[in-house]
């Protein structure tokens, strides 16, 4: 009887062993299930917050809208977003509001799309927008989600127009590396600026734009992976090409004039190893026709018209011309080549980790009817506009140092009018 006892006791114990091992491997396989889940969750909020959004249950918080400086409206604050997936998949609603404080006014824009075809991300969008945009800038339809945590060009842009805009678009991805997008929009404009277009026997200090769009963007070598919501990037290549043709119709929708504009960008990075790359970058366009001011093109210009070179201290944009004085040259034919060589860093620390970049830029301009722009004083940039120089970033913080100097046709009489020094800002996620 012993015996038995002992063995039963014996079975029982290896048994108990066993049934713990199993419970301890079921509790890390469901505690492994739940730190990948937790990872996941913190790599997409990462994701979403690069992009510029703050994901919520059924909305995205946008980012881009909840604080910003320029030297017309001061602060400008307000909220914005879009509708998520969770609310559905079919369609989207999108609107904000800001104010600016300088200039007392809301401004706002609502709108929605609904998706046709989810394989080809084939969207019908419709919107209407009364907000300011910088004159002589161009905005490519397919770059409508491009995010930067601080932009510092935005704190002293000064040239502005209102915009009221009735738009509706097409969305739609012939492959998942070439996406396109086109649009048709009817909008009065308004000049914040003292600004006369003189065209035709006719002078204008508003004017209504009836517009047409078509924009390409091209990337080649992105590798994509499908998933039930659609293809997801998985490895971001160079090089990359955006293509844009503007049509401007007059007599249609009440429009003022006929234009034409023909706009290109394209991007490469060559990669030496993780912690060095060099960057080329190419921007033209060319307008035809009756254009306005307001819609031809500047060269990125980043420099205040102050008199001293701590008086225009400041910070640095990303692919800006740090030595040209906003609003110094407009051209309505124009092309900008940038050239950037990352060094390795350093050293590398919790806070500090600090890298030489070298820089080198090239822009030529021009305009055949500089007359008819009335009211405001400018340049061409027909003899070719020169900088180059050097930055020191991520020090401490993600701030760093730059220094730019102007040279060339338009090198400056008085020698400190040609160099900017300047705070820059890098923040990865």
């Amino acid at each position: 009887m012993f015996k038995y006892c002992l063995g039963f006791l014996l079975l029982f114990s290896i048994y108990s062993s066993r049934a713990q091992i199993i419970v301890s491997e079921i509790k890390q396989a469901k505690d492994s299930v739940k730190i990948a889940e937790r990872k996941q969750k913190k790599a997409e909020l990462i994701h979403n917050v690069g992009n510029g959004y703050i994901p919520l249950k059924y909305f995205n918080l946008d980012l881009r809208y909840l604080f910003k400086f320029n030297q017309y409206e001061g602060i400008r604050t307000g909220l914005g977003g879009t509708t998520s997936n969770k609310l559905s998949e079919k369609f989207r609603i999108n609107a904000y509001t800001v104010y600016g404080f300088k200039d007392g006014r809301y401004k706002y824009s609502f709108g929605g799309g609904l998706r046709l075809d989810p394989t080809h991300n084939t969207w019908i969008n419709a919107s209407y927008t009364d907000d300011l945009q910088e004159t002589a800038s161009t905005r490519f339809l397919t770059d409508k989600r491009i995010f930067q945590f601080f932009e510092p060009r935005l704190l002293n842009i000064s040239l502005f127009y209102r915009h009221i805009t009735k738009a509706i678009s097409l969305q739609h991805d012939f492959y998942p590396n070439l996406s396109s997008e086109t649009q048709f929009s009817v909008s009065n404009i308004d000049p914040k600026f003292n600004y006369i277009f003189a065209v035709n026997d006719n002078t204008y200090t508003a004017y209504e734009l009836t517009i047409a769009k078509i924009a390409l963007h091209w990337s080649p070598f992105d590798i994509y992976k499908s998933t039930t919501s659609g293809y997801k990037k998985t490895q971001n290549s160079y090089p990359k090409f955006t293509l844009q043709y503007t049509q401007g119709i007059n007599r249609a929708f009440k429009g003022d004039f006929n234009f034409q504009k023909l706009d290109f960008k394209g991007a490469y990075h060559w990669v030496h190893n993780k912690d060095s790359h060099t960057e080329f970058n190419l921007a033209t366009g060319i307008a035809f026709g009756d254009a306005p001011l307001t819609h031809l093109y500047h060269a990125y210009p980043n420099n205040i018209n102050k008199a001293t070179i701590m008086q225009r201290f400041s910070v640095a944009g990303l692919n800006s011309f740090e030595t040209m004085f906003f609003n110094e040259f407009f051209s309505d034919v124009f092309s900008v080549i940038q050239a950037k060589h990352y060094f390795p860093p350093f050293y590398t620390s919790t806070y500090s980790k600090p890298q030489i970049v070298l820089i080198s830029r090239f822009a030529y301009g021009d305009m055949q009817h500089k007359e008819r722009h009335q009211g405001i004083n400018f340049n061409t940039l027909d003899k070719g506009y020169l900088e180059s120089g050097f930055e020191l970033n991520k020090l401490v913080f993600g701030f760093g140092l730059s220094a730019t100097y102007r040279y060339g046709a338009y090198h400056l009489p008085k020698l400190e009018d040609n160099i900017a020094l300047k705070f820059t800002f890098n923040v990865t996620l």
